[in-house]
C-alpha cells in the first residue's frame, strides 16, 4: 500500500460482473478528472488463447482436469504481484492488453487471443485500477492483496454467476452449453481454493442476489434483470461509513448488519458513486499530503 501511488482493485471470477464495475470506476474518474492507469486482469495470464489450448491438453494428458485461469499455475501472479509493488514504490511498471476479439485486435494487426508487447506505464498517472480474477489473491509466496489500497470483491450468487457466464459465453463467443459447463467444472476446485478466499480481504463486496427462480442455471432462458435482484453490500471496516446518508440516497434499501447494506439492484450503480467516490478523493487527498 502507498499513499503516493494508490492502487484500486476490483476482483471477481469470469462472469461475476466486474466490468461493469469497472465502467462505473471510469466513470468517477472521468468526472473528478483522474488519470487513471488501467490494468486488465487478462493481460497477466501465462499463455495467449492458442498456448492456453495446447496447455490445457499438456496438463490433461498428466492427469490434471482442473488446469485453469483460476488458479496461479495459468497466471504471472509475481509479475502481477511485481507490477503492484513498483508502482506503489515509484509509480512505474510495465503492462500490456490481452486482445479478445477482432475489434480489440484490429488496430494492432494481430489475431484475437494474443498479447500486446510491455509497455512502461505513462508518467504522471494519479492511481492504478485493477480489473480481474487476482487483485486479491495471496498465498505463502505471493500476496498481491497487501498491495492494494482499496480492494472490491463482486460476487454474485453462484448460480446467477453461472447463468451470467453461460449466456455471455454462448451469445458473445459462440461456444456450446456444453462447452461452458465443461468449463465452469474445471474451474470449481480453483475457484474454491484461490477466488473465494478473496473475498475475505476486500474492504468492499457487492453482492447481487436474484428475487426469481435460478435453481437450475443450465436452463435459463435470460439473465436476472437489475430489477429482479437484490444487491448486498458489505463493509470490512464500516468505521466511517455514513450508513444513514445512503439509505436516504438509496430507497427502498435497508441494513442487515451493523456492516452491511441491501439495495434494489438498479441502483448498485448509484451507491458505487456515492461509497467510492469519497474514498477516492481521499485516496487522493493523501496522494497530494505525501508529496
Amino acid at each position: 500500500m502507498s499513499r503516493k501511488h494508490p492502487i484500486i482493485a476490483v476482483t471477481g471470477s469470469s462472469g461475476a460482473g466486474t466490468t461493469t464495475v469497472m465502467n462505473s470506476f471510469k466513470h468517477i474518474f472521468r468526472r473528478e478528472e483522474i488519470a487513471a492507469q488501467i490494468v486488465e486482469g487478462d493481460s497477466f495470464h501465462r499463455y495467449d488463447r492458442a498456448g492456453m489450448r495446447e496447455q490445457m491438453k499438456a496438463e490433461e494428458a498428466r492427469g490434471n482436469l482442473h488446469f485453469s485461469h483460476f488458479g496461479p499455475e495459468a497466471n504471472l501472479l509475481e509479475d502481477l504481484e511485481a507490477l503492484f509493488r513498483s508502482y506503489g514504490a515509484s509509480g512505474t511498471g510495465k503492462v500490456r492488453r490481452y486482445l479478445h476479439d477482432d475489434a480489440e485486435a484490429a488496430p494492432y494487426k494481430q489475431k484475437p487471443g494474443t498479447f500486446i508487447p510491455w509497455e512502461d506505464i505513462p508518467s504522471a498517472t494519479d492511481l492504478m485500477f485493477y480489473e480481474g480474477l487476482h487483485g486479491g489473491f495471496a498465498d505463502d509466496r505471493i500476496n498481491i492483496a497487501s498491495h492494494v489500497d482499496l480492494l472490491v470483491g463482486v460476487v454474485p450468487i453462484i448460480n446467477l454467476e453461472w447463468i451470467q457466464k453461460l449466456h455471455r459465453d454462448q451469445k458473445l463467443r459462440g461456444y456450446s452449453q456444453e462447452a461452458v459447463t465443461d468449463t465452469i467444472l474445471r474451474r470449481m476446485p480453483d475457484y474454491v481454493s484461490h477466488i473465494c478466499p478473496q473475498f475475505s480481504r476486500t474492504h468492499v463486496n457487492f453482492q447481487r442476489v436474484p428475487t426469481v427462480d435460478t435453481s437450475n442455471p443450465f436452463i435459463a432462458k435470460d439473465i436476472p434483470s437489475a430489477d429482479e435482484s437484490m444487491v448486498v453490500i458489505r463493509f470490512a471496516n464500516p468505521r466511517g461509513i455514513d450508513f444513514q446518508y445512503l439509505l436516504s440516497m438509496l430507497h427502498d434499501s435497508w441494513m442487515t448488519r451493523p456492516n452491511s447494506i441491501v439495495i434494489p439492484g438498479g441502483k448498485m450503480g448509484l451507491a458505487m458513486q456515492l461509497i467510492f467516490t469519497p474514498m477516492i478523493l481521499k485516496l487522493l487527498d493523501l496522494k497530494r499530503k505525501a508529496f
